[in-house]
């Protein structure tokens, strides 16, 4: 094994840096944890941004071809131990140094099939597909986070859910008019992006609200490696979350709200006091 030294740091590279240029805000919060956290999180991440390109991304291929392929490459990973897929290879090594459960891995990739089709969720399926591309992320990670202790894995999954989840339905609510303009894509049931009202936003809300709730009583509770970097994710998605709450129903059709640069900077800082004065 000690061969793959090399291989191994090289392939962790390629899941660190598309962590990095996929996303400053996720690759911030991740430099807050635990060092002996950092990689084995950059590679769940690589793994499903890989998965997530597929479906959204790669216009004018066959998809359904590619993620069938990437599916495959997959489990083949998983079971001999490497793979010359430098994303795979990396994941495979975290997955299986973790335990991670091959149901979390089943359900998401269940969830990268449901957007290779056009379809208009209703409850049962949107709560498919929640589960699947959020709440099962959460919960791999969690198994690292507790890095092989059941017992507080146990205590701490329905939180770590609750935050999977809050995080896809923020996404969902800043990126519509991506999702239903350039992919004909329609999440929350029982809405009619033609004719998206105040009333159906805020039912939206509520629910998301809820959400982060139920998630921050996880996060107090979560090892000391990974608090920090998990609670300023929180911070973020939740100010992102009261910026979106402020904007009218037909300004979030228009434009995809961010948070600006500074805003973030203040989040860390902020954050970091409270965690300090232990106030999370």
């Amino acid at each position: 094994m000690s061969d793959l030294k090399l291989y191994n740091e090289v392939t962790g590279l390629s899941s660190k840096t598309t962590t990095l240029l996929y996303s400053s805000s996720f690759s911030s919060a991740i430099k807050l944890l635990h060092v002996d956290l950092r990689q084995p999180i950059y590679d769940i991440y690589g793994f499903v941004r890989f998965a997530d390109e597929i479906v959204d991304t790669f216009h004018g291929y066959d998809k359904s071809t590619l993620l069938a392929q990437f599916k495959k490459d997959t489990y083949l990973a998983l079971e001999q131990g490497i793979s010359l897929n430098p994303i795979l290879h990396r994941f495979q090594l975290t997955f299986n140094k973790y335990k991670i459960d091959s149901a979390l891995l089943e359900a998401f990739l269940v969830s990268m099939e449901m957007d290779l089709s056009k379809q208009k969720y209703d409850l049962t399926t949107y709560q498919t597909y929640i589960y699947g591309s959020a709440e099962v992320v959460g919960l791999m990670c969690l198994h690292i986070f507790c890095e092989g202790n059941m017992e507080q894995f146990e205590k701490l999954k329905p939180s770590a859910k609750h935050l999977g989840a809050a995080f896809q339905k923020v996404n969902f609510l800043r990126d519509i008019k991506a999702d239903f303009e350039g992919l004909d894509r329609m999440y929350f049931p029982n809405c009619d992006f033609s004719n998206f009202t105040q009333s159906d936003k805020e039912i939206i809300e509520s629910d998301i609200q809820a959400d982060f709730e139920e998630a921050l009583k996880g996060i107090k509770m979560l090892p000391l490696k990974a608090r920090f970097g998990v609670y300023v994710a929180f911070k973020y998605y939740y100010s992102l979350f009261k910026k979106i709450k402020k904007t009218k129903p037909h300004a979030i059709l228009k434009t995809r709200i961010r948070i600006p640069t500074p805003g973030k900077l203040f989040i860390v800082a902020k954050a970091g006091l409270r965690s300090q004065l232990n106030l999370l």
